[in-house]
């Protein structure tokens, strides 16, 4: 077994001449969200406390967050190196000539800023590149974590559409390279660290969920819902889509095709518990009944520093578990009537093939009409299940076929909700 640090390193520890140490570039994609902003961070506190290594965050895309684009790299330079590349993957969000003046400071090199969505691509791809933070949300993370497989890089996943949308191609393509997919989502990062020196495979993996801001809620008041209301997770600070999948349960649903994926499981083998605490992030079931769980605060800098570090455990900037208080650790089943999402979340688990591209192009359309006022709340899930149900099923499509899919099920979502005959009240 790893032997787990306890404290960081003093300065007396650390190479005298920290050149020394071997550098490890990193590519966050998605860097201005909420995972990008707390890798950069944790970027950082490696960089001041790992005897071994140097990090840096040598490229970061922002989509229109040029404020926290521009945070970022001047950190970056205070923490030690500037970005090799800044990649502004939506081009109308700046001008070239507004960039240079604004961002050419902040690079280590002339050249580095880069324009376009297939940028996202090239910078995954890069030779100098070790590792690919895939954060972007979405399906727009799809061909830039597909290129970082494919180029054999270790690819810290938090774009779990990416399985979500291909994950059979994906899978394929990891096996022909020598990439390393190595999962960031908390509850995925969970059974990792539980299966990880596990001789014998799992009986049954146990996805916890909070149950998000209408855990206790009636269906009436789910009906009712305001996009504020959906927004305010208990728990967890995250961006607003993320925030509306895990009200809906929706983001459970994608963790279970992601889950089926990642750890080569079958849909049966997966389940989902209620956790409102957030503290159990996963458990494994074993053979003998024997059920292992992984604890820590609600706090994605762990998961994300340990897919960094991985197999090593470095001191973290995430705070132990208070043990001079009382835990509650309530575990409970879920109401599967009140959060059809998550038998949508199995059905496609089980299907596979284009299931997950249609589902995830519908629901992302959707919880976008619902933030606009153009549905209802309740009307996300049905309007996914339409489009799995209608769509031509596929068992081994390639990933041209997923984005056309991917394109049309996004228009014929828009179709459906204009059809809604109750529209919600403005």
């Amino acid at each position: 077994m790893t032997k787990l640090s306890t404290a960081p390193p003093c300065e007396s520890e650390l190479p005298a001449d920290r050149s020394k140490r071997s550098t490890v570039n990193v590519a966050v994609l998605g860097a201005t969200g909420s995972i990008g902003t707390s890798t950069a961070e944790v970027i950082g506190h490696l960089n001041r406390i790992d005897p071994d290594h140097a990090w840096r965050l040598w490229a970061a895309s922002g989509h229109n967050n040029l404020d926290v684009l521009e945070t970022l790299a001047g950190q970056a330079c205070r923490d030690g190196r500037a970005p090799a590349r800044l990649i502004f993957s939506d081009p109308s969000s700046i001008s070239p000539e507004t960039a240079l003046r604004r961002f050419e400071s902040l690079l280590d090199h002339p050249g580095g800023l880069r324009f376009g969505p297939d940028q996202l691509v090239d910078a995954a791809r890069d030779p100098e590149v070790d590792v690919v933070v895939a954060a972007i949300v979405g399906r727009a993370g799809l061909e830039s974590t597909v290129a970082a497989v494919e180029a054999g890089k270790r690819v810290a996943l938090a774009n779990k559409e990416t399985l979500v949308v291909a994950g059979g191609l994906v899978s394929e393509k990891v096996a022909q390279s020598d990439a390393q997919l190595l999962p960031v989502d908390s509850e995925h990062s969970a059974i990792w660290q539980c299966i990880a020196h596990s001789p014998s495979p799992a009986k049954r993996l146990i996805l916890t969920a909070s149950g998000g801001p209408f855990r206790s809620a009636s269906a009436a008041e789910m009906r009712n819902a305001t996009p504020d209301c959906a927004l305010a997770h208990p728990t967890w600070q995250m961006g607003r889509k993320i925030s509306i999948d895990s009200a809906t349960m929706m983001n459970k649903a994608l963790e279970i095709i992601e889950a089926r994926w990642l750890f080569d499981v079958s849909a049966d083998q997966i389940e989902v518990m209620i956790h409102p605490q957030s503290i159990i992030h996963s458990m494994v079931e074993f053979q003998d009944s024997s059920v292992l769980a992984q604890l820590s605060p609600p706090d994605m800098r762990l998961p994300i520093q340990y897919a960094l570090t991985h197999p090593r455990r470095l001191p973290c900037p995430t705070p132990p578990l208070d043990r001079q208080q009382t835990w509650d650790l309530s575990l409970q089943p879920v109401d599967l009537d009140r959060f059809p999402a998550l038998t949508l979340g199995f059905e496609v688990a089980r299907a596979g093939g284009t299931a997950g591209a249609v589902v995830n192009a519908a629901n992302e359309v959707a919880v976008g009409l619902f933030l606009d006022g153009e549905i209802r709340f309740t009307d996300i899930v049905p309007l996914c299940q339409k489009m799995l149900e209608n769509h031509t099923f596929e068992q081994r499509p390639g990933l041209a076929r997923l984005l056309e899919l991917d394109q049309w099920a996004r228009q014929e979502t828009r179709h459906c909700a204009e059809r809604l005959t109750s529209p919600p009240r403005r």
